[in-house]
């Protein structure tokens, strides 16, 4: 990674504009290897760079990749209607770096969501061409029955779709509990094939993308930073 002022370091990581930067520094508010350093001009190497701004300690990432656990009661919009949105579970400097949601989750929807500010990160886990499998907990109302997986697997006709659209994979957890994954990303998907095949959703939790799975130990408006590692784990699918 290359050399950078540190009044441009912390404006690409979310700090504001250059000028609010700058005066940032000046004001000493900045500490890097626990010195504080008062030359906005200063050039810092990047990679490892870890810093605090008022006391608070920060990794220098050229991208942000984020896994959020979603609560219920929060609209993926910078312009919600009727909930809040799920932006203002983040800190407002990755806010301010135009994070974005990767794909949606509806308002009553729970689970993991992706977010990033790297285009074409968003793109290729977004775009439907890209059939990017995404497995769903799903809470029924009736009891599940047999008849349900089979016609989720064979494939159940939504209306104004043209063809009948299968999951890609189906498994009963309990009564009235399964595991559906699907690999379209079509409006309500998951609640009309449900109800296309003669059930009902009460609750739906989203545990997985490509290949990487939500962190049981991530508590609802809680995020984490996906490392390079949980980065492959979806990239296969890219």
């Amino acid at each position: 990674m290359p050399l950078l002022s540190l009044e441009k370091i912390l404006h690409s990581q979310g700090f504001g504009s250059r000028k609010q930067c700058r005066i940032m520094v000046f004001n000493g508010r900045v500490t890097i290897d626990g010195a504080v350093c008062d030359d906005p001009q200063h050039m810092v190497e990047t990679e490892h760079l870890q810093f605090e701004v008022d006391g608070q300690r920060w990794q220098y990432r050229q991208h942000v990749y984020l896994a959020l656990n979603k609560p219920a009661g929060v609209e993926c919009s910078h312009q919600p209607q009727h909930h809040p949105s799920v932006y203002r579970l983040l800190p407002p400097q990755l806010v301010e770096r135009g994070v974005q949601c990767v794909g949606r989750l509806d308002q009553d929807t729970t689970g993991l969501l992706l977010l990033s500010d790297d285009g074409a990160f968003i793109h290729s886990y977004s775009a439907p061409k890209k059939k990017v499998p995404k497995v769903y907990q799903v809470t029924t109302k009736h009891p599940i029955q047999p008849e349900l997986i089979a016609a989720l697997l064979a494939g159940v006709q939504l209306h104004d779709e043209p063809a009948p659209i299968a999951a890609a994979g189906c498994a009963q957890v309990s009564e009235n509990v399964l595991h559906l994954t699907i690999a379209e990303g079509k409006y309500h998907q998951v609640k009309r094939m449900i109800a296309a095949a003669g059930n009902r959703v009460e609750a739906l939790h989203r545990i997985a993308v490509g290949g990487y799975a939500l962190a049981a130990a991530l508590q609802p408006g809680d995020f984490s930073w996906l490392e390079p590692d949980d980065l492959a784990k979806i990239g296969q699918y890219a």
